[in-house]
């Protein structure tokens, strides 16, 4: 399907984390170890938080590992928060509009997982979109359409619940179309300065995804280790698949959870999709 990686801590250059690790997302795209396949060459994207209000992002449609401008990009770019995403269809086209992240002002969104037979469930989940923010979907992706159903029920107001109740949606109008398991899903949502990250699948046998430990404890750990002393306390990394493989550094996340990260501060919380207001009456 995709891998992803959600930073956040003292400015890093792109390189340090789509190259050079062991596991880097560039190599993840040809030889991914924990994904639904092995490599992921259809398109990929950064976004990333400037000086502006408004987050920066590149999409291209080239496999990561063969783009020279991001290559170029990444020695040279520099940030505080990344989200980063490399891209296996599952079934709709390779073009720039279906690369994640996803952006409404603010807010970036990226997805790994389904939405299982998105053709059949496509009509309902689109027209229950805010009419103001249907306009904006660009591409054709269950992943795109997914984000706005999470704007719709208020994800600048309540992430968690935003989300839970596109789920909830998701779930109870596969369901009416005989899905058995309507969605698998990891998702990183932030407004650039917080981090959501989901994971959940409706067969509880959700996608890979792990959460970075504490960089202070690691530096004490390996004293030597010079990637480590260039971070700050605060740095905090969410990923599909870890990223090297440093004993410690790494922890699952839990089915069914969803993790917070703020500053320095990590949180994990159960969730549960829950089905609409409107949709319940």
């Amino acid at each position: 399907m995709c891998r992803w990686l959600a930073y956040s801590g003292s400015p890093v250059l792109l390189e340090d984390l789509l190259y050079k690790p062991s596991n880097s997302l560039v190599m993840q795209s040809k030889h991914s170890r924990m994904g639904a396949e092995t490599t992921n060459g259809d398109g990929f994207g950064v976004g990333w938080y400037g000086a502006g209000p408004i987050p920066g992002v590149f999409h291209s449609t080239e496999p990561a590992w063969h783009d020279r401008n991001l290559r170029e990009l990444s020695g040279h770019a520099m940030a505080s928060r990344i989200f980063a995403h490399i891209r296996a269809t599952t079934g709709t086209a390779v073009q720039q509009t279906n690369c994640h992240p996803f952006r409404h002002g603010r807010w970036l969104w990226m997805h790994n997982g389904v939405l299982t037979d998105f053709p059949k469930v496509k009509r309902d989940l689109a027209l229950a979109v805010a009419p103001d923010l249907f306009p904006e979907i660009e591409g054709s992706t269950d992943s795109e359409l997914f984000f706005h159903l999470a704007l719709t029920f208020g994800l600048e107001r309540d992430p968690q619940s935003a989300v839970a109740q596109a789920v909830g949606l998701i779930e109870d109008t596969g369901r009416r179309h005989g899905i058995d398991y309507p969605i698998q899903m990891t998702v990183a949502t932030t407004d650039g300065d917080t981090t959501w990250a989901f994971r959940y699948s409706s067969e509880g046998n959700s996608r890979s995804l792990f959460h970075s430990t504490d960089i202070a404890t690691l530096r004490h750990q390996y004293p030597d280790h010079p990637l480590l002393h260039g971070l700050s306390d605060d740095t905090r990394l969410v990923v599909s698949e870890p990223l090297g493989d440093l004993r410690g550094a790494w922890r699952e996340v839990p089915d069914a959870t969803c993790v917070v990260v703020h500053g320095g501060e990590q949180e994990m919380y159960p969730f549960t999709p829950e089905l609409p207001v409107a949709a319940a009456v």
